[in-house]
């Protein structure tokens, strides 16, 4: 008869023993722990220092800062789990391998699932904004592209419905060439770069890492001298007077939108920091992945928290927080006549940018065919995205698929919807990490590998709960009358604010009675948190797009599972 239980979990021993900690998986292990650091900076610093970052000041002000110091601690709290998990289990996959071995199986599709949006989904935000940033860049050597040909159809259509002010993208809806009935708006930048990013990743990982590694030189430069010469100029022309600017009342303020303006930001904060988890699934092609994978993900976290609170310090002291709105060059924008004045520092960061969204562009879908490799091994895709190249030893199916994946939706969709789509997925995603660790038995030290130090959070979480409780109500009287207020205007925007706040509970509860471990369990918690930014048509979307992998996984992957074998 066979196994029926949709939670049935993956064995540890069974999961390595496919890849990279014994059997060759026929993927080139080259990479180390400078090159494993290098593609974190690669996928963290890029699109979201030089994109969401504009659109995150203007909705948070200057004390956007704040939240990206929670995010930095949730992602922190999350790279141990990651490294806990790439240590136990140094194979392709990442989140979805580590769920299928605490969770089981249908958290594993459900997160697999959702990683598609991150990897896969995210690289469309990624592309679009490569394409801004370069046609800026050739409209800067007087090469002009028309605005029909570098701009995508909805952001086109919804300007003109919406009597927008930007003159880019009314022009390409009223110049567009017609066939028929149809205005032809492609953005053919954006597809090319996608289309030579997958050939190169196609290429070899040995190409790509050479590649990476030369591109986060050149930006990691660019951005330590936007932070020099940025800072210095707000400081030598005294324009610090921007990081407490005066809110509608008048008042001045660090967080001139308050505390709800600097939440409303953290799709576009999020955002910036998703990448890191990307080095997990490169698990097979590093030379000692117990070692250097939580070396790698947790010492590009670091170095990108820093250069992130450089930057929104250096932004929001240049210019006035109001002026971000819409700009999607906000480190070049500061150096523009109007505003700092420096040419060279423009002209110079709009190729930084370009460079910056190459590699950003690379990791990711370096990324996706890999957990799809994980997932066909497994059973519930097709065995031919576990083909692996015979001359190249990449997944070359899977890479081509992906790039289809990115590619085909450029035709139809925008930037702003697929930066929320990503952002709650991913977050998503490590919500089931930090759970799964809690779920795992602990091991004894090893050496040479890393070990998530156990932290017995009895007593010190609920007492921390309390705490945050109290001062809370203390120094905001108000916040809990708000957050609980479920009358029609504010249901749908309070209700998870309220579940989040259920879970405290119920996780404060769980750790006095499981004496649970503190660090996976703060991940948890203050991811959840961040989830609570998310705007209740964001839940919408997620929950029709788990409900479509779920059809799939119902339709195939369950019968296909190599775990649906019949019982002894």
């Amino acid at each position: 008869m066979a196994k029926t239980n949709l939670f049935r979990t993956k064995p540890i021993s069974t999961i390595v023993k496919q890849g990279g900690d014994g059997e060759h998986s026929g993927l080139n292990k080259v990479l180390t722990v400078k090159d494993l650091t290098f593609f974190g900076i690669a996928a963290i610093l890029g699109a979201g220092s030089f994109t969401s970052l504009g659109e995150a000041i203007f909705k948070g002000g200057p004390g956007v800062v704040i939240l990206f110091v929670i995010t930095a601690v949730a992602c922190a709290f999350t790279a141990f789990c990651y490294s806990e998990f790439a240590s136990r289990i140094p194979t392709a996959g990442s989140a979805y391998t580590y769920a299928y071995a605490s969770f089981g199986e249908l958290f594993a599709w459900i997160i697999g699932w959702a990683l598609i949006m991150e990897y896969s989904i995210g690289n469309i935000y990624v592309a679009f904004s490569w394409s801004d940033y370069f046609t800026s860049f050739l409209g800067k050597c007087n090469i002009h592209v028309p605005a029909y040909y570098c701009t995508s159809y909805m952001e086109a259509k919804n300007a003109f419905i919406n009597h927008s002010a930007n003159k880019e993208l009314l022009e390409a809806w009223n110049m567009a060439p017609m066939f028929g009935d149809l205005r032809i708006i492609i953005d053919f930048p954006a597809l090319i770069i996608n289309l030579l990013i997958t050939y190169l990743v196609y290429k070899g990982i040995k190409e790509s890492r050479n590649f990476s590694n030369l591109m986060v030189w050149l930006k990691m430069a660019v951005v330590a001298l936007i932070i020099i010469v940025g800072g210095y100029l707000v400081f030598s022309r005294g324009l610090t007077f921007n990081w407490t600017p005066a809110n509608d009342e008048g008042v001045k303020s660090f967080m001139p939108n308050g505390f709800g303006g600097v939440m409303a930001a953290v799709s576009g904060v999020f955002f910036a920091y998703i990448g890191f988890d990307a080095v997990s699934v490169l698990a097979e092609e590093s030379k000692n992945p117990q070692k250097d994978l939580p070396r790698g993900m947790i010492l590009s976290l670091v170095i990108c928290t820093i250069v992130y609170i450089l930057l929104a310090l250096v932004l929001t002291g240049a210019v006035n927080f109001r002026n971000f709105e819409g700009i999607g060059d906000p480190l070049a924008f500061i150096f523009e006549p109007q505003n700092l004045n420096i040419g060279w520092m423009q002209f110079l960061v709009s190729i930084c940018a370009v460079i910056a969204m190459t590699s950003v562009l690379l990791v990711f879908q370096m990324g996706q065919p890999r957990i799809w490799l994980s997932m066909s091994r497994d059973g519930l895709l097709p065995k031919v995205f576990q083909t692996i190249h015979p001359k190249y030893k990449t997944p070359s199916f899977s890479t081509i698929i992906t790039g289809l994946v990115v590619g085909v939706p450029i035709l139809f969709t925008d930037k702003t919807f697929v930066l929320d789509f990503t952002s709650i997925a991913t977050l998503f995603a490590f919500v089931l990490v930090c759970g799964g660790v809690l779920l795992i038995p602990r091991r004894t030290k090893e050496t040479g590998k890393f070990h998530l130090p156990y932290i017995n959070a009895q007593f010190i979480f609920p007492i921390m709960i309390l705490v945050t409780i109290v001062s809370v109500n203390y120094l905001v009287p108000t916040y809990f009358s708000n957050a609980f207020d479920l009358s029609a205007g504010k249901l749908a925007t309070n209700i998870p604010l309220l579940l989040f706040y259920i879970l405290c509970i119920v996780m404060s509860v769980l750790s006095f009675t499981k004496k649970l471990s503190l660090i996976p369990l703060l991940g948890l918690i203050s991811c959840c948190y961040l989830l609570t930014g998310m705007t209740i048509s964001n839940w919408l979307w997620f929950g029709m797009w788990l409900a479509l992998g779920l059809v799939f996984y119902f339709s195939f992957g369950y019968k296909n599972s190599v775990l649906n074998v019949p019982s002894e």
